[in-house]
């Protein structure tokens, strides 16, 4: 599926940029940043905020964008916190009946 493909690119990038920081990267900075773990969980629950208010304004296309976002720096935040994706998706896998 190419969706898959995307997350795993995204997934390989990320995974990139923190064994090879880069000061131009975003991923990097987050990744390094002086707050710890602490910035990219911000970020997430900045973008969780975001996406709630897009989708209870029922405005679409600021939904679609807001949800990119939160997927996006949750996973840097696994990234940040030692967890493989792979993990994640082992586990809901798992909830499968």
């Amino acid at each position: 599926m190419k969706d898959l493909a995307l997350i795993e690119e995204l997934w390989t990038v990320i995974n990139d940029r923190a064994a090879h920081p880069s000061p131009d990267s975003y991923v990097s900075s987050l990744l390094t940043h002086r707050k710890g773990i602490d910035k990219p969980l911000e970020k997430v629950g900045e973008e969780a905020t975001e996406f709630i208010l897009a989708v209870k304004n029922g405005v679409d296309q600021r939904t679609i964008e807001e949800g990119a976002d939160l997927f996006f720096h949750f996973l840097v935040a696994l990234k940040a916190a030692g967890i493989e994706f792979e993990d994640v998706l082992a586990e809901l896998a798992s909830r499968r009946k």
